[in-house]
């Protein structure tokens, strides 16, 4: 608790309201009683300690359990845990000490990636007291963020052993298909590779409260102005007329005029004290807290299939989610499912795929014929499996090749369960596809792959795999069928492969070729495959010169290129495959609406440059009429500098439609980067590290002054999250690495225009109403003791009751500007998904701003002066019914606070956009209040009761049953709300707002517009097609005829179909509807307790039938 009120009195707010108690105690200076200011600053401090009570408790609830993890501590890890701290890899379950890790939260990809211990650790296998007797001394690196490089060496029996990225397990990694591992920590906590990517965490506070810091200390300028200028009238009050007054008030031996005006001044601080009020940030919080709340409650917010609901993390940020100017995102995850479903293809020059009956309904195909089929998997075509029962010879030479040319793994723990585990998720689902038609893909040697066709049992002889790279674009096996037949085997890019296609097949390539326009034109990932019959003689040439280049030291690469390019020509082309890499539901329509509402969105992503691209034209970030997609892709800073410059130039010569792809932030090219960004319509930066994607958030905060928001799933997207001015966390992906370090979280990208343009812009809106009113109220209170001053002799007397002084923020107005705060919304959420460009005024700061301030300002002098001056006038020389004097103090100030109540509280009327029976309520229940607490403190019995704290005696009733006293109150309320009635008037209808204009079109409506029609998939016309398996790696050819990426035998089994036998019992399908997921993480539902794989690779189900 001391520590607590230690940094709240930090703020200069609570601290400036200490001092004036301080002052208060002080019987030379006060003319206010202690409790004026005591009520509000407890309250105040009380309100926020528990606050940052709650917010602690939680804190520490979410904590990490990982917090003992030391440095040489050997750590045992299972299928599917979280790597949590730097491990060089011990000993491991798989054959040659061999573990699958997915690495999505360190650079966004979801391939998953071979790790190997050393030989002579992994001889420890898991025998716990030889772990514990390991006694090796390792010297690395000290702690960096390079993700892609680890330097050590292992001392260990007398040898010195290597080091590498290979033999390491980063934090932040996923073990996968692997049953454990053995790991001796490296280094822990904030030394690892990846916290040493996240940035620091720094304390988030809005555009709103640093405006606020500034006006407050505007506001205490001017605070001590009007003091100064009121201790001066004392000072020339006291020099001239206080001589005339010493007979009844005698002055202090030693008191002078200018020692009188000292204590003024400070007296004066006290009672203008106002004009800061406390209770504004008392406001404040519980304005946050409660629009925060309706964040966290709202349904449509909900993911049902994982119970995720929409959460805010910070209470403090939520009026900043209606100025965001600029969205970063993670693509992995955030955009995309990780999910590769198998939608049409094109075979022979026919085109399979979606088909709709009658009622427009898709088909699905029925795969009952094939007793090893997934289940799961979903197509819309059934002339594709007519073509297959009917032995049409290039439809099954299509699904044979995709069966053969891969280089996936496959395991059956019980027969007929299959489990494929894929380096890409494109081969998954190709594999899969190629299952479900009768192709099985059943096991492999380094030397052979097994498949079931239609039901037969094949084996084919593996001879050569042709292995993808990023410049090749295909891949290529050559097997020898078991009838002794010759094949090659090829897919890949359709560009890449047209090239190499025999010039019979030039009709068949065009007609192919529009289908590949069709499909690119629906942003699915295309391939063309092919293939070609070998002579026997010319390849036993073939394969004697590719073992001589194999086996050589000098351009060994280039000289393979040359061999493969020589076999690799005159294919006779098969069709083309179009997989889909699964958005998540409704990002093109997010992204769009968010464009419309002038809201930049970024792609920061650590994947390729081909993935990223494909998926901006799918998520409509990047469209077809864009002009010319400008790549910077330079390997040195000098290299970056001049494409930089080379492309600012003709891009500011014409319509900024372009988008960037591909950046890696260098140093000293930041500002030209910026600039040639700032011009395009969309950015999308490749292969940046967790580091470069914060520093390209700081660079547009440092030099664009825009607010920012960063939204990831993964622990990659941390360092963005975290200098962002706000941090979004997708739930249920990537883990909570991304969610614990946001500050809103929830489950789809697609609520994020709901959370900005709905939750963000009200929360905008309300705050910046609630922050006029209270400044025009609180003004204009304080104003009315500066002009009664000149009337007081300068005296420092309150114009106010002390009681509704203390009242007047805490009672009489506090509620009804709540209430506005609360539930005001200028339209419902339909109307603003209608009409984005109702966010447009946020970025802009156009409701509050200085300028507003300042205009709030004026608008409270004008209504000090009138609140003062006419009930002035009215009580001057006037008489009551009874022809008793009522130009009494008392009664005066009776109707100064009066006329002051309605005055304030008929502006809030005309600020209210939306009325509720709970605003109603709260506006009518102050009125009444007031009058209530008037009449009681006011009577016969409390003053009885004590005199000194209640003087008002009988002043309520005696004043308030006069009719003049009714016609001066309802002639100030007239005059203070005119000049706000008249402008709105001319403004609405010289020069209306987008908010206007909209509100109008509501009130034209009268009710509550239909949803908007469901937007059909928008066909794009393109002759744009990705390449081949975007996310695959080069190198698993040379893994898979090695033998080292062998698993288990597989059982015995065997060679037709009927055995396995389709039942709901024997089989359980760890596939996705119509999807393959490389991760095989629970994608819609929570699983069942079932038995896991060390290769399961999809997600398990709970099957009804068990």
């Amino acid at each position: 608790m001391p520590l607590n009120l230690f940094e709240q009195f930090q703020r200069i707010a609570n601290a400036y309201f200490l001092f004036l108690l301080v002052l208060q105690v002080i019987p030379q200076i006060s003319s206010l009683s202690w409790f004026t200011t005591v009520v509000p600053l407890v309250l105040v401090l009380t309100v926020t300690a528990a606050k940052d009570a709650t917010d602690d408790i939680v804190s520490k609830l979410r904590g990490e359990k990982w917090m003992n993890v030391q440095v040489g501590d050997i750590i045992k890890l299972e299928n599917n845990q979280f790597v949590t701290a730097d491990l060089m890899l011990l000993s491991s379950s798989e054959p040659l000490n061999l573990v699958y890790i997915e690495t999505a939260e360190l650079d966004g990809e979801t391939n998953l990636k071979v790790r190997q211990a050393l030989t002579v650790t992994g001889d420890l296998g898991e025998d716990v007291e030889k772990l514990a007797d390991f006694n090796g001394e390792v010297r690395c690196e000290p702690p960096n963020n390079r993700l892609d490089r680890f330097m050590g060496t292992l001392t260990y029996a007398g040898q010195k052993y290597p080091l590498d990225n290979e033999k390491v397990l980063l934090r932040g990694c996923t073990l996968r298909n692997t049953q454990w591992c053995f790991g001796l920590v490296l280094f822990g906590g904030p030394e690892t590779k990846l916290m040493q990517n996240c940035g620091k965490t720094t304390f988030k506070r809005t555009s709103i409260d640093r405006l606020m810091n500034v006006l407050v200390l505007c506001i205490f300028g001017f605070l001590a102005f009007m003091c100064t200028v009121l201790a001066i009238g004392n000072c020339f009050w006291e020099l001239n007329e206080g001589s005339n007054f010493t007979a009844f008030l005698p002055r202090q031996d030693g008191n002078e005029a200018t020692f009188s005006a000292f204590l003024a001044f400070w007296s004066y601080v006290i009672i203008l004290n106002t004009v800061v009020p406390i209770s504004l940030y008392v406001s404040v919080e519980i304005i946050r807290l409660g629009n925060s709340f309706y964040i966290d409650w709202d349904g449509k917010m909900y993911h049902a299939a994982n119970d995720t609901p929409a959460e805010a993390r910070t209470t403090t940020l939520n009026e900043e989610l209606g100025q965001i100017q600029y969205v970063f995102s993670d693509k992995t995850g955030t955009l995309t499912q990780n999910i590769m479903t198998f939608n049409k293809c094109s075979v022979n020059g026919k085109s399979y795929g979606d088909v709709f009956d009658s009622t427009g309904q898709r088909l699905e195909v029925d795969f009952s014929f094939n007793s090893l089929a997934d289940p799961r998997f979903v197509f819309h075509d059934h002339s594709l499996v007519e073509a297959v029962k009917l032995e049409n010879p290039e439809v099954h030479a299509f699904f044979r090749l995709l069966a053969l040319c891969h280089t996936v793994m496959a395991e059956e723990k019980r027969e007929g369960e299959l489990f494929y585990l894929a380096q890409s998720p494109d081969e998954g689902a190709l594999v899969t596809a190629a299952r479900n038609f009768g192709f099985v893909f059943r096991s492999r040697t380094p030397d052979s792959v097994s498949i079931v066709e239609m039901g037969r049992q094949r084996s084919y002889e593996l001879l050569a795999i042709l292995d993808f790279n990023n410049v090749r674009k295909r891949m290529s096996v050559i097997v020898r069928s078991p009838e002794g037949k010759l094949s090659l085997y090829c897919k890949g890019a359709d560009t890449i492969i047209y090239e190499r296609l025999h010039r019979s097949c030039s009709k068949l390539m065009d007609v192919t070729t529009e289908h590949l326009n069709e499909f690119a034109g629906e942003g699915l990932r295309t391939l063309a495959l092919a293939y070609k019959d070998l002579d026997e003689e010319y390849f036993n040439g073939w394969k004697r010169r590719h073992h001589e280049v194999s086996t050589s030291l000098d351009g060994r690469e280039g000289k393979l290129d040359e061999l493969y390019e020589e076999i690799e020509k005159d294919l006779l082309l098969l069709g083309a495959t179009a997989v889909e890499d699964k958005l998540q539901d409704g990002v093109p329509q997010t992204i769009e609406l968010l464009s419309k509402a002038h809201i930049k969105i970024w792609v920061l992503t650590g994947d390729k440059q081909e993935t990223a691209e494909n998926i901006g034209y799918s998520c409509n970030l990047l469209r077809e009429e864009m002009n010319e997609v400008f790549v910077v892709s330079g390997n040195s800073p000098e290299d970056v500098r001049q494409e930089l410059r080379s492309e600012v130039s003709p891009i500011g010569k014409c319509f900024p439609s372009h988008p960037i792809h591909f950046f890696v932030l260098i140093r000293g090219s930041e500002l030209a980067f910026l600039r040639l960004a700032c011009l395009c319509k969309a950015v999308i930066c490749c292969r940046v590290t967790p580091l470069q994607k914060a520093q390209v958030v700081e660079l547009v905060k440092k030099h664009k002054q825009a607010v920012t928001l960063a939204i990831g799933d993964g622990a990659n997207d941390v360092s963005m999250i975290k200098a962002a001015h706000i941090g979004v966390g997708i739930s249920g992906q990537e883990g909570m690495q991304a969610v614990l370090s946001s500050d809103y979280s929830f489950a789809q990208f697609r609520f994020l225009q709901r959370l900005l343009l709905v939750h963000g812009r009200w929360s905008y809106l309300r705050m910046c109403k609630f922050l006029r009113y209270f400044f025009y109220k609180n003004f204009t209170f304080t104003f009315v003791h500066f002009w009664y001053a000149f009337f007081c002799g300068f005296s420092a007397q309150t114009v106010y009751d002390e009681w509704f002084i203390t009242l007047y923020n805490l009672v009489y107005t506090a509620l009804p500007v709540l209430g506005m705060s609360l539930f005001d919304q200028d339209v419902n959420d339909a109307w603003s998904f209608q009409h984005p460009q109702l966010y447009v005024p946020g970025q802009l700061n156009l409701y509050f701003s200085k300028k507003a301030f300042f205009k709030c300002a004026l608008h409270s002098c004008y209504s000090s002066l009138v609140l003062f001056f006419i009930p002035y006038a009215a009580v001057h020389d006037t008489v009551r019914d009874d022809g008793k004097d009522v130009a009494d103090y008392q009664s005066f100030a009776l109707l100064t606070q009066t006329c002051l109540l309605f005055a304030v509280t008929i502006q809030l009327g005309f600020e209210m956009s939306y009325w509720t029976a709970v605003n109603t309520f709260f506006v009518l229940g102050s009125l009444a209040m007031y009058f209530a607490v008037t009449f009681t403190m006011y009577s016969d019995g409390m003053f009885l009761t004590l005199p000194s704290a209640f003087p008002f005696i009988g002043t309520g009733r005696n004043s308030l049953n006069q009719p003049n006293i009714w016609l001066t109150i309802l002639l100030t309320s007239i005059l203070c709300v005119l000049p706000v009635v008249t402008y709105r008037f001319l403004f609405i209808q010289l020069c209306p707002t987008i908010n206007d204009k909209v509100m109008f079109k509501v009130r034209q409506a009268k009710a509550t517009p239909p949803p908007p029609p469901r937007r059909t998939r928008i066909r794009r016309t393109s002759s744009r097609r990705s390449g081949y398996a975007f996310s695959h790696a080069q190198g698993y050819g040379d893994l898979v005829t090695s033998g080292r990426f062998l698993r288990r035998p597989a059982l015995p089994r065997s060679s037709g179909f009927s055995h396995a036998g389709r039942t709901t019992t024997s089989f359980s399908p760890m596939g996705r509807s119509a999807g393959y997921s490389p991760t095989g993480r629970p994608q819609n539902a929570k699983v069942s307790d079932v038995e896991v794989t060390s290769l399961q690779m999809y997600k398990t189900i709970r099957d009804p039938a068990l």
